[in-house]
Formats: C-alpha cells, sequence, structure tokens
C-alpha cells in the first residue's frame, strides 16, 4: 500500500503576489523568525517550540525557499525588510513584533526595525552577518544574471536532484557542533531547482544588500526598542573565531544592544543552542507569566 503523502505544516499565503509558506505558532506577543541565507522553516523548529508557551512564534519561507514559490526578481533589502511587514499583516498582526534574524537576514531584521519603527518591538540577531564596508564591485544586474545563468545550467544538468540534499546537510556538519539528524522536510525542497536558484540569488545578492543597510541606517535611526546580538562561538582560538566574536559586540555596541554568546555553537545556532536563541527573545520583554521569572 502506498503511503499518504504527509501534509506540511503551516499553510500557503499569497503576499504581495507570491504564495508563500507561513507557520504561526503558540500565543502572546508576536514574534517573527527568519533565517540565513538558503533556509527554512524548519530549521526554527526546536526555537519555535521553546518560545510557542510564551509568543505568537510566526515562521516563513522567503521566496523559492522551503515551500514558497519563487519571485520575479532578485531580492533587495528594502524588499526583504517590507516582505516581514507583509507577512504580519497576512497572519493579523499589525501592531509591534520581535523580530529575530539569522545570518543574512540580520540585514533583513534590522532594515525592518529602521523602516517599520513603529511596528518593532524588539530586535534578535543570531549570528548575524557583518560588513563593515560593503563595496560591490560589479554592478548588481551583471551579478544577477550570472546567478540567474548559473542556476539554470545547474538545474538542466540535474544538480538539485542528485546532489541538493547532500549539499544541505554538508553545510549544516559545517555549520554546526553538534550532530542532527536531517529533517524530513529536508529532501522535498533542496532537491529543486527552485531552491538552487533561490540560494545562488540570495547569495549573488548579499554584497548589494549589505551596501543597501550601510546606506539605510545614517537616514532610519533604529526604534527606541530592546536589541540583542547573540554570537556563536563553537570553542575554537583562532584569529579569525576571536574576530568574528569581536566584530558580533561592535555591532551589538553600534546598535545601542546587548551581545551575549552561545557555546558551544556554530553558526546555525538555532541547532546547537536552541535555548540561547529562545532566551535571547524572551529576555528582551519577559512574560509575567513565565514561572521561571
Amino acid at each position: 500500500m502506498t503511503p499518504r503523502p504527509v501534509r506540511a505544516p503551516g499553510r500557503i499565503r499569497t503576499v504581495d503576489g507570491i504564495p508563500l509558506h507561513l507557520l504561526t505558532e503558540g500565543s502572546g506577543p508576536p514574534c517573527i523568525l527568519s533565517g540565513g541565507l538558503g533556509m527554512a522553516w524548519f530549521d526554527w523548529d526546536e526555537v519555535a517550540a521553546l518560545l510557542a508557551p510564551h509568543r505568537t512564534v510566526i515562521r516563513f519561507d522567503r521566496p523559492g525557499l522551503g515551500l514558497s514559490a519563487p519571485a520575479p526578481v532578485p531580492p533587495t533589502l528594502i524588499a526583504e525588510a517590507d516582505r516581514i511587514a507583509h507577512v504580519l499583516d497576512a497572519v493579523g498582526h499589525f501592531g509591534p513584533a520581535t523580530v529575530v534574524g539569522h545570518s543574512l537576514a540580520g540585514f533583513h531584521a534590522e532594515a525592518f526595525a529602521r523602516l517599520y519603527p513603529h511596528r518593532c518591538a524588539g530586535l534578535v540577531l543570531v549570528d548575524a552577518s557583518i560588513e563593515e564596508d560593503p563595496r560591490p564591485l560589479l554592478p548588481r544586474a551583471v551579478r544577477t544574471a550570472w546567478a540567474s545563468g548559473l542556476a539554470t545550467t545547474l538545474s538542466a544538468a540535474g544538480v538539485p536532484r542528485a546532489l541538493g540534499p547532500a549539499a544541505r546537510r554538508l553545510i549544516g556538519r559545517a555549520s554546526t557542533v553538534g550532530s542532527h539528524p536531517p529533517h524530513p522536510w529536508e529532501r522535498a525542497g533542496y532537491r529543486t531547482s527552485r531552491v538552487l536558484r533561490a540560494c545562488i540569488l540570495e547569495n549573488a545578492t548579499y554584497p548589494y544588500q549589505a551596501a543597501e543597510l550601510a546606506a539605510l541606517r545614517p537616514g532610519h535611526p533604529l526604534p527606541a526598542v530592546p536589541v540583542a546580538v547573540l554570537a556563536a562561538y563553537d570553542g575554537g582560538e583562532t584569529a579569525r573565531d576571536l574576530r568574528w566574536l569581536e566584530r558580533q559586540r561592535a555591532l551589538a555596541a553600534e546598535l545601542g544592544g546587548r551581545c551575549t554568546v552561545a557555546a558551544p555553537a556554530g553558526h546555525l545556532v538555532m541547532a546547537d543552542a536552541p535555548e540561547s536563541v529562545a532566551r535571547a527573545v524572551l529576555d528582551l520583554s519577559p512574560d509575567p507569566s513565565r514561572a521561571d521569572r
């Protein structure tokens, strides 16, 4: 007997004309989670489980990732900040929300806070990307055209189906210190050309998004909300390891926030130290109902 397909959690909602996969859990003040380059909703599973008793947790897949449909144009910083606002609208949360951004999505979360100050209750940056002086070398159109062509070539060669899930697992192992089994939905997404194209385009537009944020900062101050920067530390003592912690602390100081270290943890902090991520969120605005307060 053929097993019935497992239904994905959440639902598909059209946001800015694109069918996006959204998932809402729990109750309480809203908190929206956005993962780094190429990440999917399920990367937040353990964090969401810890937050759901105290917060309404909103997860979503950016266009092309997870179970979301692709976007007609490459990503930009402003579009991603707007997308966070429109996802909150789509699930019926129009007031302030805590925004959590991991890695590349740290750019998006900070931009959201600056562009929608009245809708930001707090900002948590999880091992966020940092570029002190971003200067893209090529015109955006040239780099994105090259990236799109590469994605088309690799897809035509069958690379996503043959190597996509394995590549995702290798990246996961390189970015964690613990042992984490493959997620049941990992294969469904990462073997598709849709996800491959989204990952390549996010990587191609990274320097332009960093430059957009640098240009945005002077004219759009952060609102007076609590900011937490959570830095991953795997125990290494190389100059690169220590420099990364210094940069994370400098980012916290620039944003008027507090920097804490999640250890031992690799870049995928939500996998290695989900309790540290949840604590960073909950400590921004403690819930009176929490028994451990």
